[in-house]
């Protein structure tokens, strides 16, 4: 069992996703379209949020590729302000939009994956069916519908669709990770078409579609060439890419979800950005975040890049301190173990009232046991038996102390109330680190993954030791 169990925690089968797109706030992929039904299509997509309270295009069209599109755009987009709701517009004609919300639900979970389906028919005699929004397979309440026969302006020749970016601007950016972005032009299709409800578990999870008809401007992108992150899968035409790289090609998708920071519980003066998986501290001190997944079973690996060393702390955590408002340590009523850039790793008490009562050090500073003080680029692993109460920590591959995460010894004893969950805590300030959970967000040069074939490490996970993602949850969590 897991405190924070994120959407789509499936076992293995089934139709597996293996890649999804990190988009960061300044990345978005484009392409002309040619003549086809402004009036019937579908569009489906993955999307796992990493940034709330923002205008987030997921699909829109305009009259060039730098946006703007004079008299005619339209997009699919999360609404901001505070809303974080979805809503659709169109304005084929420029002078006013014609916008439709999904009226009776939000969408703030940064943990979860969800499939987002548009269906659109304005050919129908019935309102209700001119247009539709599913949400995870459920038909979602919309404040309206369009006029029968309107012409929305999608699939007109000449225009171009933006994916990750309003087209009708240069903002509106995506900040997170889209999967299996599908465009059908000339059907309008239910969420069926793209997903199913799992017999055992009642969670929606996608089927394949390579067997549905696109039409004229139908694409596919599935994100599976880190080379070509615009490529259509469905053979069509790909999409010129703008501001991404291989390194934004990841594993963590709606078949398997990986843990990232917090996008939600975390201290304001912390900046996330990398889908959630490269944190930067404010000029608060120890100010912090933690693993959006908090495991209560199991053993689990994790490394940690060090990109502006200051001043932090990269370490274990308990559930209990989850509900700390000020996500400071001095707040936390609970042992946080972790270590700094000055002395190796220590450990840190605080009183209920806040009061530092004590701090020792768990590796001794110099000699054998010793761990060096690190720089910029080194990779801090932390090795979490939540089982046994014990933690590790390496540097660059080693083990501080001498331990052995996989036979068990030299370890750091954690406190008892460990056992009820623990996972990673980041915390400090003008410090920035990136967490690789098992889909980093930096380049790897030598690859491991964990026992069950999960993960991208830069170093070998110790034996009986996991990737925090859904699919080791459905095992091991």
């Amino acid at each position: 069992m897991s405190i924070i169990i994120p959407a789509n925690t499936l076992a293995a089968g089934g139709y597996e996703v293996d890649n999804s797109c990190r988009f960061n706030g300044d990345a978005y992929v484009h392409k002309a379209v040619v003549a086809g039904n402004q009036r019937t299509f579908t569009y489906s997509f993955w999307i796992k949020r990493s940034t709330l309270n923002g205008y987030q295009t997921f699909i829109g069209y305009a009259g060039t590729a730098g946006g703007g599109g004079g008299t005619n755009r339209g997009e699919l987009i999360f609404v901001g302000d505070g809303d974080d709701t979805l809503r659709v517009g169109f304005n084929p004609g420029g002078s006013s939009w014609s916008n439709y919300t999904v009226s009776d639900r939000v969408f703030r979970d940064t943990s979860a994956w969800y499939n987002i389906v548009l269906k659109v028919n304005t050919t129908n005699g019935t309102a209700s069916e001119r247009l539709k929004i599913f949400v995870n397979g459920v038909s979602q309440g919309l404040d309206g519908y369009p006029g029968q026969n309107f012409d929305t302006g999608f699939n007109v020749d000449g225009y171009v669709y933006h994916v990750g970016r309003s087209a009708s601007g240069t903002g509106n950016f995506i900040k997170g990770y889209l999967a299996e972005a599908v465009f059908i032009d000339g059907t309008a299709l239910d969420a069926d078409s793209f997903g199913e409800f799992d017999e055992d578990s009642g969670i929606w999870k996608p089927i394949d579609v390579s067997g549905l008809t696109f039409g004229n401007n139908g694409f596919h992108l599935d994100f599976e060439a880190s080379g070509n992150l615009g490529n259509d899968a469905n053979g069509g035409t790909d999409f010129t890419e703008v501001s991404l790289a291989a390194t934004d090609q990841t594993t963590d998708t709606c078949t398997n979800n990986f843990a990232t920071w917090n996008g939600v519980i975390r201290a304001s003066d912390l900046t996330l950005s990398e889908g959630n998986t490269q944190a930067a501290g404010g000029n608060a001190s120890y100010h912090g975040t933690y693993a959006s997944i908090v495991p209560t079973s199991g053993k689990w690996y994790a490394e940690f890049k060090i990109t502006a060393p200051t001043y932090g702390q990269i370490g274990i955590i308990t559930a209990d301190t989850l509900t700390d408002g000020n996500r400071t340590v001095y707040s936390l009523s609970s042992n946080i173990y972790w270590q700094d850039n000055v002395t190796s790793i220590k450990y840190f008490l605080a009183d209920g009232d806040g009061t530092a009562t004590s701090q020792g050090t768990a590796a001794v500073s110099g000699g054998s046991n010793s761990v060096a003080t690190y720089t910029t680029n080194d990779i801090i692993s932390i090795a979490i038996d939540v089982d046994n109460g014990k933690g590790y920590f390496a540097k660059n591959g080693t083990f501080v102390n001498s331990s052995n995460p996989a036979n068990g010894t030299n370890s750091f004893t954690l406190a008892s109330d460990y056992a009820r969950g623990s996972t990673w805590y980041f915390g400090g300030n003008n410090y920035t680190v990136q967490a690789n959970f098992g889909s980093p967000p930096y380049a790897i040069s030598s690859g491991n993954a964990d026992g069950d074939g999960f993960g991208n490490f830069e170093y070998a996970v110790p034996s009986g030791y996991f990737a925090l993602c859904s699919k080791n949850l459905a095992e091991y969590g």
